[in-house]
C-alpha cells in the first residue's frame, strides 16, 4: 500500500465474506464467558462512569494494562468487548473496559449522556491508572465510537500528553457526517433503527431531567441518528446542531498529527463508512500505521482460525501487544472461559 496504508491480513471464510454477515456473526455466535469486577469511577464534575476489570488480574503491580472503550450503546457485554479483554488476559496484562456515561448498570447523574467527540472522561481515566499503576505500561483500544474519541484524544494530547505506549483504533467512524448518511442506506438502516431505538429508550426515561426542547411525542418522530444528534447530542453537550457535531468531534482530520504510536483496523465493506473512506482523510503520521481489510464489515472480521470460527480483531489485538510488551507476551494465566448461549 501507499504510505503508512497497508493490506490487513483478515481473510474472510468462504461464504462469510459479505459485509452484513460479518457484522452481525459475532452477536450470532455463543458469547465468551468472561470472570470481571465492577468498579464505578467518580469524575470531576460528580458525574460517574462503570469500570469492567477482568477478574482475577495479574497479581504484578508493573504488569501491563489495556485499556478498552466501547462502541456506541456498547457495554462489557458487547461480543467484541469480551474477546479483546479476554485476548489481553491471555497475555497476562490487566485488563479493563470503562463504560461511557450511562452505558453501565446504572444511569448516569448528571443530565447529559456522551458522544464521539467526548475526551475528558477517558483522559481522566488513563490519568487515574497512571497513578494507580505507574510502572505498567498502557495501552488503549477504541471500537467503532470508542476509536474515534480515542484518536482524537491521541491528537489532542499530543505524543507525551497521556501515559500510553500505544492506541489501537477498530471501525472508527474517522467522518461522521459521511458515516451518519451510510447508515440511511439500504439494509445498514436494520443498524441504525436498533442503536436509535436504544438511544431513544435511554433518553425517554430521562427526558424530564434533560435541558432539552422536547417531549416524548416528538422523541418518537426522531427517525435517523442525524435527527437524533441535531436535538439530543447537540444541544445537550455544547453544539449548535448535527452537523457542528459531525465537524468538531470527527477525529479523522487529525491523522497527519498522531505523535503517539496508533494502529488503526478497517474494512473497506464496512457499511458504517463509505468504500473510500481514507482518500477523503489526509494522509497518516509516521506513527501511524492503517491496515485496510477488503472484508470484515462494522466489527466483524470473524475468520476460520484453529478449527472454529474466530475473532481475528482478538488476535491482531494480540500480536500488537505482543509487539509493545514483548517481556509479557505468551503469558497466558487459564484457558479461555466457556461460552455462554446467543443471545445472552
Amino acid at each position: 500500500m501507499i504510505g503508512q496504508l497497508h493490506r490487513a491480513d483478515f481473510a474472510p471464510p468462504a461464504g462469510l465474506a459479505n459485509r452484513h454477515i460479518q457484522t452481525l456473526l459475532p452477536r450470532l455466535l455463543p458469547r465468551r464467558r468472561l470472570p470481571h469486577r465492577r468498579e464505578t469511577l467518580t469524575l470531576p464534575d460528580g458525574d460517574f462512569v462503570e469500570l469492567a476489570w477482568v477478574a482475577p488480574g495479574p497479581e504484578h503491580e508493573a504488569a501491563p494494562l489495556f485499556i478498552l472503550f466501547h462502541g456506541l450503546e456498547g457495554s462489557f457485554d458487547s461480543p467484541y468487548a469480551r474477546e479483546l479483554l479476554a485476548a489481553a488476559d491471555a497475555l497476562g496484562w490487566r485488563a479493563v473496559l470503562m463504560h461511557f456515561r450511562g452505558c453501565g448498570r446504572l444511569p448516569n447523574r448528571l443530565p447529559r449522556a456522551y458522544h464521539s467527540g467526548d475526551t475528558a472522561d477517558a483522559y481522566w481515566l488513563i490519568g487515574q491508572l497512571a497513578h494507580r499503576y505507574p510502572r505498567a505500561l498502557k495501552v488503549a483500544a477504541g471500537v467503532s465510537l470508542g476509536a474515534n474519541m480515542l484518536v482524537k484524544l491521541v491528537a489532542e494530547q499530543g505524543g507525551d500528553g497521556l501515559d500510553l505506549a500505544g492506541a489501537i483504533a477498530i471501525s472508527a467512524p474517522l467522518d461522521l457526517a459521511a458515516s451518519a448518511d451510510c447508515l440511511q442506506q439500504g439494509f445498514t438502516r436494520v443498524y441504525q433503527r436498533h442503536l436509535l431505538a436504544s438511544l431513544k429508550a435511554k433518553v425517554a426515561r430521562r427526558l424530564a431531567d434533560f435541558p432539552l426542547d422536547l417531549d416524548a411525542e416528538g422523541l418518537g418522530r426522531l427517525r435517523t441518528l442525524r435527527d437524533y444528534d441535531d436535538v439530543v447530542t447537540a444541544p445537550l453537550h455544547g453544539f449548535r446542531d448535527a452537523a457542528d457535531y459531525y465537524r468538531r468531534a470527527s477525529a479523522g482530520r487529525w491523522l497527519g498529527e498522531l505523535e503517539l504510536p496508533t494502529l488503526i483496523l478497517h474494512a473497506e465493506d464496512d457499511p458504517f463508512m463509505p468504500p473510500d473512506l481514507f482518500d477523503r482523510l489526509p494522509p497518516p503520521g509516521e506513527s501511524v500505521r492503517v491496515e485496510l481489510a477488503r472484508h470484515g464489515g462494522h466489527v466483524g472480521f470473524m475468520e476460520w482460525h484453529d478449527g472454529r470460527l474466530r475473532s481475528w480483531l482478538a488476535r491482531r489485538v494480540s500480536r500488537q501487544l505482543e509487539d509493545w510488551a514483548p517481556t509479557f507476551a505468551g503469558r497466558p494465566r487459564r484457558l479461555p472461559a466457556e461460552s455462554e448461549p446467543p443471545g445472552r
